[in-house]
């Protein structure tokens, strides 16, 4: 099964995610299907926190992707905000 997840990346104590699409079998961090996007849980100022390509996230959930818990937040948080601005 196809799983719409976070990869950890970035250094100690500094971390970035990319949200991948990846077999649910692989390791967090290891090989995935397509980078979708990415999370920057420590931006400052004019950084991008979350990025996401709306259009891929659709296709896979069409494909029968599930998003995990935290991806699935970030984007309903990020749906939020864009139809506030």
């Amino acid at each position: 099964m196809v799983t719409i997840r976070l990869s950890r990346g970035g250094s100690k104590k500094r971390p970035f995610y990319h949200i991948v699409a990846t077999d649910s079998r692989k390791r967090r961090d290891s090989g995935y299907i397509e980078r979708l996007g990415f999370f920057n849980p420590l931006s400052k100022g004019q950084e991008t926190r979350f990025l996401i390509e709306m259009e891929r996230y659709d296709h896979w959930c069409g494909q029968g992707a599930q998003p995990s818990e935290r991806v699935e937040s970030l984007v309903k948080q990020h749906l939020k905000q864009a139809q506030a601005a």
